[in-house]
């Protein structure tokens, strides 16, 4: 992770969103020296959102919380991939 002032990413704003956009690349923007902000990469933020919901789904299985399920029959037919 890079960090930049705010003062001197202005100038440089499209670059790093670029940059952050492509190389997956976290850039910090700093304000007096302490993080503002963060340009992320929006796959970053997916792969985070999936792996937390991998997580809470594995949770939920070891605690016995998952709750009944929909049968696959009932997801396609939902879907409109087979008829009723």
């Amino acid at each position: 992770m890079i960090e930049i002032a705010i003062s001197a990413a202005r100038s440089q704003l499209g670059d790093l969103v670029r940059r952050a956009a492509h190389s997956r690349e976290t850039i910090a923007l700093t304000d007096h020296g302490h993080v503002a902000a963060l340009l992320v990469s929006p796959q970053v933020i997916e792969d985070l959102e999936d792996a937390l919901a991998v997580s809470d789904y594995q949770r939920r299985k070891a605690e016995g919380t998952l709750g009944e399920g929909i049968p696959m029959a009932e997801v396609r037919r939902r879907l409109g991939l087979e008829k009723p």
